[in-house]
């Protein structure tokens, strides 16, 4: 469908010579001869884009009058590029009024080539601009009916990945099967665990978690499974294992790759018969126990290896869950900071700029340490980069550009989604260079 655009200016020749140029060049038209029938027009029809005159008045030069129909537009629609054309320019005008959301400045006479460049790039920007917003609009009606039908407790989050992420835990939390949670160190696999769980049947239950990378061999079987006094040196009375601690409930078994062969076939026996027996007991326990695990090891990679066995990684992976790392995941970063401040810091620019651009190999968790510690170090509530500590590695394989064109930087925030950190990023540019460009090329 052709764009559709509105010249609002008092000298007819010029009005019509534009809409005659953008008709050649495949562009609606419609004129309006004085700033009321340009606002009538605005409130009766959609425009994707207007060009209007700076004065209308007779021997009036000061531009006064194209400042009041450029507000009186924003106020009918906040978000429409307007290009300012005038015979008589003034700088300050013109920097107030870009400042106040003017697409371009242009004088008059204007460079037909430029104008329809400058056009096509607005319309182009425009159109992505509606699109993420749609798509914000939509993610955010998604986020806000989970939120109202789950209890996703209070998980911070914007990405698509966790929206789709939390759509699929909470779908499967009801199912009595095990499911194996996946992702690096730090992501938030247990969180997404906990959300599994105060969706389950069993919610009302025990929620008993344990770290079996931290339990030694010796200690191991004791824990999950306990022990019977007298069972070895130092049991002087019975100990109630975490399966028997969280019957009718669930067991969260963070880390599991790292659990020992001979764990694993006493962990498959009770996954398979719901039945185990104490250290030194010969009695055998019966529990109902739903089974969460998750790990960061790449499991399939360790079956190869011969240290975990492809029975069991069948039996706890019904289904799998998996968390991006953090740097997939950007959106998320200032949410779960936000959280963390609770209004009682702030984040300067800069700031909030640096935690967008690292790269946070420590994800979540080096995301918590690292607030934890600039609202320590802050005395006035506004946390700068010092306060951060962040150190960024710079990527020498990419060069920073100088001579970038328009159009590579257009694509460039086409590919990004609008995101102008990534889109600086992949240019080899600072976030501050790309704006500068930007505003070179009017985009």
């Amino acid at each position: 469908m052709k764009a559709n655009l509105l010249v609002i200016d008092d000298n007819k020749d010029i009005a019509h010579a534009l809409q005659v140029l953008f008709t050649l060049n495949n562009l609606q038209c419609e004129l309006a001869y004085s700033p009321q029938e340009g606002l009538a027009l605005l409130q009766k029809q959609t425009f994707d884009l207007v060009i209007q005159d700076m004065n209308f008045t007779a021997d009036t030069t000061s531009g006064e009058e194209g400042m009041q129909l450029f507000n009186d537009i924003r106020q009918l629609s906040p978000d429409m590029p307007i290009i300012l054309i005038t015979a008589w320019t003034h700088l300050e005008t013109a920097v107030e009024l870009v400042k106040s959301g003017a697409a371009d400045y242009l004088a008059k006479p204007w460079n037909d080539d430029k104008l329809l460049v400058t056009i096509n790039n607005l319309l182009e920007l425009n159109e992505l601009q509606q699109q993420q917003w749609k798509s914000a609009k939509r993610k955010q009606s998604q986020q806000l009916q989970l939120e109202q039908k789950y209890d996703l407790c209070n998980t911070q989050f914007r990405s698509d990945s966790m929206l789709q992420l939390l759509q699929m835990a909470t779908q499967v939390a009801a199912a009595d099967v095990p499911i194996l949670i996946t992702g690096p160190n730090g992501s938030g696999k247990e969180k997404i665990a906990e959300v599994v769980q105060a969706n389950s049947s069993c919610k009302l239950g025990p929620f008993v978690k344990v770290n079996v990378g931290a339990l030694s061999q010796d200690l191991l079987e004791a824990e999950l499974f306990g022990a019977e006094a007298g069972s070895y040196t130092g049991a002087n009375k019975t100990r109630i294992g975490r399966f028997e601690r969280a019957h009718n409930g669930t067991l969260f078994l963070d880390e599991i790759g790292n659990l020992s062969m001979q764990g694993q076939a006493k962990l498959l026996r009770v996954l398979e018969t719901g039945e185990f027996e104490r250290i030194g007991g010969n009695q055998s326990i019966k529990v109902s126990v739903r089974i969460i695990s998750a790990t960061n090891t790449d499991i399939p990679q360790a079956i190869v290896d011969g240290t975990f066995r492809e029975d069991l990684y069948y039996r706890l992976n019904v289904i799998n869950l998996q968390i991006a790392p953090l740097h997939q995941r950007k959106e998320d970063i200032l949410p779960l900071v936000d959280t963390l401040l609770q209004g009682k810091h702030q984040l300067s620019a800069e700031s909030r700029e640096l935690l967008l651009v690292h790269d946070w190999p420590g994800n979540v968790r080096e995301l918590l340490n690292t607030i934890k510690r600039a609202q320590l170090l802050c005395q006035d509530g506004i946390i700068t980069e010092q306060h951060l500590g962040i150190e960024l590695k710079t990527n020498t394989s990419i060069a920073p550009k100088e001579d970038v064109t328009e159009i590579e930087v257009i694509d460039a925030i086409k590919a990004a989604g609008g995101v102008i950190s990534d889109a600086a990023k992949n240019l080899g540019l600072s976030r501050s260079a790309l704006y500068r460009r930007m505003k070179k090329f009017n985009i």
